[in-house]
Formats: structure tokens, sequence, C-alpha cells
């Protein structure tokens, strides 16, 4: 026991030096409409999926005229998951915090990027959807709340029966307080002026209870946040724009947000 415990303890003081804040911008040649989206990859917020949830979405962005900026935000980490021991400063608002500083440096830099700063929205694949959404609703109303925000296959809760409790155990640690769970509890928190969401998740995901997505939708449709759901009935998890990672129906939405996305800004950046 003794032995475990020295050897968990290492690995997250290891872990916490090397999981630093990063952000990687994807800038494209041309962006006649100014817009910017930071995407947060998942990984159960123990860790990311840098390659299909992160770069290989920021390449699709750029490919359609779309700023991306990948971040690596705070999460617990591998060993954290392992060892069941929790490193400092990886747990809830760590992230939320990552992706506020990545929402003001890209605004800062908004000329050197090519974008309009009222064009930067967000979009989060699994535990990233989660952290994206919360974010959204923590700053709506605010000058920096994001135009838009794109949760994909998300996880919404932290109380319900369809929770998915290894995300909630890398968010909030090893016993969170009822209070706690219930604030990080995205179905419960949704406002009325939250910004325009696209929802998008799959009937037959084997990963997050696709019924987290059902309770955002709802609560999104109770406080008329203008909002779409892309619901599939097969696709599974994890794919991010990767159309071998799921099925000819899943990847459809892809074309459906940028539809989504155009019909929001019809016009060049002003």
């Amino acid at each position: 026991m003794k032995f475990r415990f020295f050897w968990g303890l290492l690995f997250c003081t290891v872990s916490l030096h090397l999981q630093a804040y990063k952000l990687k911008a994807y800038i494209p040649k041309e962006n006649p409409l100014g817009i910017g989206v930071i995407v947060c990859p998942g990984g159960s917020y123990f860790w990311l999926d840098k390659e299909i949830e992160g770069d290989s979405v920021a390449v699709w962005l750029n490919e359609n005229g779309i700023a991306a900026f990948v971040l690596e935000y705070s999460h617990a980490g591998w060993a954290s998951y392992a060892y069941h021991f929790r490193a400092p400063g990886r747990t809830f608002p760590a992230g939320y915090k990552d992706l506020c500083r990545a929402m003001d440096e890209v605004r800062s830099k908004a000329s050197i990027y090519g974008i309009n700063p009222a064009r930067l929205g967000f979009m989060g694949f699994s535990a990233g959807g989660h952290l994206v959404m919360h974010a959204s609703e923590q700053l709506a109303g605010q000058a920096r709340c994001p135009r838009f925000v794109v949760p994909c296959y998300p996880v919404v809760s932290m109380t319900h029966p369809c929770t998915h409790k290894r995300s909630r155990r890398g968010l909030l640690g090893e016993f969170p307080k009822r209070a706690l769970k219930d604030s990080l509890s995205l179905e419960k928190h949704v406002k009325d002026n939250c910004p325009p969401v696209f929802l998008m998740n799959c009937e037959d995901d084997p990963v997050v209870d696709p019924y987290n997505a059902v309770l955002l939708d709802s609560a999104l449709t109770a406080h008329k946040v203008q909002h779409v759901y892309e619901r599939y009935r097969t696709g599974g998890h994890g794919f991010g724009s990767v159309a071998s990672k799921t099925t000819t129906e899943a990847i459809q939405w892809k074309k459906r947000f940028l539809d989504w996305l155009y019909a929001l800004f019809p016009s060049k950046q002003i």
C-alpha cells in the first residue's frame, strides 16, 4: 500500500508539471466571415484526445475558412485515473479558467488571427462538450460570452442516473459533495440568454449515455434558447470530424453544423 501511494503521488506530481495550459492556433488562408472556434477535446477530464477531437477538427474547420484554436485545458491526468490520487489544481474550476483565458487571449489577438471577436465560439467533445457548455452558461449575458457553442456527444449531468461517472470523478474528485455536483449539472443551469447551441450525439453512444444530450435539449427548449439538436441513430462516440471513426449517418453533423453556422453569420465580417 505504501509503495502504491508513493508512485501515485509521484506520478500526480509529474503530471502537474506536464499538463500546462496550451493553445494551438490554426489560421486559414482566407476567413471571409471572420469566424473563430476554440476547440476543447474530450477525455473524461482525465486525458485529452488531441488528435481526433482536436487537431483533426481544427484542420477541417480551416478547410472551410474558419480559424480554430485547440485548447489543452487542465485535467486530472492518467495517474489520477489509475491511482485515485489528485494532483493540486487539476479539478474544477481549473479547466473552466483555462477556457476563459483562451477566450481572452484569442480576442486580444483577433486582428492578428483575422477574426471578428464578436464571432468567436466554443466547440467541445464529450467532457470537452461539458466544459464549453458550462462556460457558456456561466458567461451568458457577459461581454466574454461566446457567440455560439457546439457540444458534441457531451457529458451533461453530474447527478442524474445517466451521469458519466468517470468524467465526474475526473472533474470533481473521488467524493464530490451534492451541491458541487448540482452546480456542474448543465441541465439545471441553462439561462434564457445562453448563446445559440448546436447539439449533437448518437443514440448508440456506448460511452456517454445519450440521455445526457436529451436532458440538455429539454432544458434549452424550456428556456427558449436558440438551438438545434442533431440526434443520429448510429455513430458511436469519440469520432470528432473523422469519417472513418463513425457512420455515414453521423458524419453528416459536419455539413449540418456549417449550414447552421453560415445561417448565423450570413454576411462578411464588419
